[in-house]
């Protein structure tokens, strides 16, 4: 799940740096009601004849940036489930000399990609180390819990760049993969064979 709007997405700004976004830039009264829209949806679906999956989600897991623990936060009370664990894996991805600029530039950002050494000189995180990290959570948490749906709250680069490692791409190509809206779920299942 994509947190839900935030005061850094209506104020246009890029923020990814954990000492600003962990402590500023909360929900919106939108991007509450979008939370609770998206997991009143999610339950619907979930009880419904055609479910999605075979269990109702048991866990929430989130960034420790303040949108996604207000997202988080929220949708655990709407599950009647216990607080969010915090995973800083699950952070946004690091912007670097971008931080607090316009989120206009994010094309801008997203175009050199495949270019590690001006990723590098601008201090932006590499899709590949941001995959990486949330991979790491996954593994993790797929090694704590057996058999539990995990409601995983993020951001929308990194849940975009992590969905590159299951549809078989290069973690550049993660701007070709549909957009992950605000306070979306998209079901990630891994199945046993």
């Amino acid at each position: 799940m994509r947190h839900g709007e935030s005061e850094a997405n209506v104020a246009g700004l890029i923020v990814s740096d954990p000492d600003i976004g962990c402590a500023n830039f909360g929900l919106t009264e939108e991007g509450q009601r979008q939370v609770v829209a998206s997991i009143n949806n999610y339950q619907q679906q979930y009880s419904s004849a055609t479910k999605i999956v075979s269990h109702p989600i048991s866990k929430v897991v989130c960034s420790d940036f303040l949108r996604t623990k207000e997202t988080a936060k929220l949708s655990a009370k709407i599950l009647a489930l216990p607080a969010p664990q915090v995973e800083v894996g699950l952070r946004e991805r690091f912007f670097g000399d971008w931080e607090g600029k316009s989120d206009t530039h994010y094309p801008t950002i997203w175009a050199l990609d495949n270019d590690a050494a001006t990723q590098v000189s601008q201090r932006v995180e590499s899709v590949d180390d941001v995959r990486q990290r949330g991979l790491s959570v996954i593994a993790k948490l797929d090694a704590q819990f057996s058999r539990e749906v995990i409601l995983l709250v993020s951001h929308g680069d990194m849940l975009q760049i992590l969905l590159t490692a299951f549809v078989g791409i290069p973690a550049q190509q993660h701007r070709t993969l549909p957009h992950h809206a605000q306070a979306q779920i998209k079901s990630l299942i891994i199945s046993s064979l």
